[in-house]
């Protein structure tokens, strides 16, 4: 398969699960394996910043959040609304910048992918069945900014728990509403992921690594990455208001089944 139709594949699957409560980079990383792709080629860096086009795709559609936040910033609402956006932000980097500096790193095996994807199955149950006894509010506290970013970090560590989805379910978890959640932890993943994006970039050029970088295929699975998931959150912010995520749990329950098996099957 040509190295561009990969890379459209690849920003299609970023940009169709970044925001779905099932795990982007864990559909990535098995993608890739199954694919057979060239690591040299589609690496670590690629995989950044693909994420960081499939997060530009919010930026249209929270707009009148985001512009609230930046013009009409001497609201009481929109400061304390950005400043728990900063806490969070700020909180998941401190904790990720060490988290790197201890060499945390993807997994090269499907094994820890295959079951954060099947326990984060049970998780959605859980949280959802509790929702439903409960009276949600719309209400961002700082037992939320701390959830939210305790499920970015989450995210971080073990690829398959999904950074929304580990998001979302906490701040469920912490008595808030589904669409106030899934708004939460859509905005906070922007500026994220452009810093993880970022930083990346930055560590490609002081290896200089960015010479040998196929940038033409960056900019594909980019484009493509940022397209889908401007598409998939248009439909999920309505989806949310009216469905649980039950039907997502149950999309995990058989991709972690079959990951199992095959990783088991197959000796690891």
């Amino acid at each position: 398969m040509p190295d561009w139709l990969n890379a459209i594949i690849l920003g299609l699957i970023e940009g169709l699960t970044e925001f779905i409560p099932v795990s982007s980079t864990g559909h990535l990383l098995i993608a890739e394996k199954f694919m057979n792709v060239d690591k040299a080629v589609f690496n670590e860096l690629f995989t950044v910043v693909i994420q960081c086009g499939a997060v530009l795709a919010l930026v249209p559609l929270f707009w009148k959040r985001i512009s609230a936040m930046m013009v009409d910033w001497r609201k009481p609402a929109n400061q304390d609304y950005a400043i728990k956006l900063l806490s969070c932000f700020v909180l998941t980097a401190i904790i990720g910048l060490i988290a790197k500096k201890f060499g945390m790193a993807l997994p090269d095996s499907i094994g820890p992918i295959a079951w954060a994807t099947f326990i984060g199955a049970f998780v959605i149950f859980g949280m959802e069945a509790w929702a439903r006894v409960r009276f949600p509010s719309n209400n961002i506290t700082w037992v939320v900014v701390g959830a939210c970013a305790a499920g970015q970090i989450i995210a971080m560590l073990f690829p398959g728990a999904s950074r929304s989805g580990s998001t979302i379910m906490l701040a469920m978890a912490c008595g808030l509403a589904r669409p106030a959640a899934t708004e939460f932890s859509f905005l906070i993943g922007i500026p994220t992921i452009m810093a993880a994006g970022g930083l990346k970039i930055l560590e490609a050029i002081k290896h200089k690594e960015v010479a040998s970088t196929h940038w033409g295929l960056v900019v594909i699975g980019t484009l493509t990455a940022a397209i889908s998931a401007f598409v998939v959150v248009k439909w999920l912010i309505k989806y949310v208001q009216s469905h649980t995520f039950n039907g997502f749990a149950f999309y995990r329950l058989a991709l972690g089944l079959l990951l199992l098996g095959y990783f088991y099957g197959s000796g690891g």
